[in-house]
């Protein structure tokens, strides 16, 4: 007998907040389609409540990504992850802003160059408390390496080319915001679903504008 897979899960605030996030660039419409088209019809009109119980399943936010490249094609999809990404950053301070201690005028005051490296920790933090996603960061030259170990945007898919473009655009305006800004590149360089062990977002901490 196969032995059972294991279960990972997102808190239903964040699970909710990625459902807001992508009904702000595609309407609640092209979200009901993009649910439906992922079986994930339970969710219409009914989103995970504000709440930190984690119930939304990584394959949940998988499939619903991919339902997204299923309805725009892989490049336009592409560029609805990355958007909701950046928007989810808005909901997610709102959310979780305290427990980061982004918000403190102490840190505000900070260099660039240190707020940029402990917004990365703090950030990553979030997610390796309130998540079943593991976050591990890493220094490599003069850029930070944000590993995803256990990553809920490509869970169970295959794909030819990194597809979690969805933490790409959270991680640019989260440095967006840290930097008071200014804008930065940043790329995933692997992913789980192209046979890597992880998902490694390349961040360049000197902004380019």
């Amino acid at each position: 007998m196969t032995p059972q897979k294991p279960m990972f899960y997102y808190p239903n605030r964040m699970g909710r907040i990625i459902l807001l996030s992508l009904e702000e660039i595609i309407g609640r419409n092209g979200v009901n389609a993009a649910l439906n088209l992922a079986s994930l019809s339970d969710w219409i009109h009914n989103y995970p409540p504000h709440d930190l119980d984690r119930h939304v399943p990584f394959h949940t936010i998988s499939a619903l990504l991919h339902a997204l490249e299923g309805m725009y094609g892989p490049r336009a999809g592409r560029g609805v992850a990355l958007r909701a990404g950046r928007v989810s950053f808005k909901y997610g301070l709102r959310a979780f802003g305290s427990e980061m201690g982004v918000t403190d005028l102490t840190f505000r005051l900070l260099p660039l160059q240190t707020k940029i490296r402990l917004g990365c920790e703090a950030f990553a933090e979030v997610f390796n408390r309130f998540t079943d996603q593991r976050v591990r960061l890493e220094e490599h030259g003069e850029e930070i390496l944000w590993h995803i170990e256990r990553c809920p945007l490509c869970w169970d898919r295959k794909a030819e080319e990194p597809i979690c473009h969805m933490a790409v655009g959270l991680l640019q305006e989260s440095l967006y915001w840290v930097s008071g800004g200014k804008i930065f590149h940043v790329e995933e360089t692997h992913c789980i679903a192209c046979g890597d062990s992880a998902c490694t977002i390349v961040i360049d901490p000197t902004p380019l504008t």
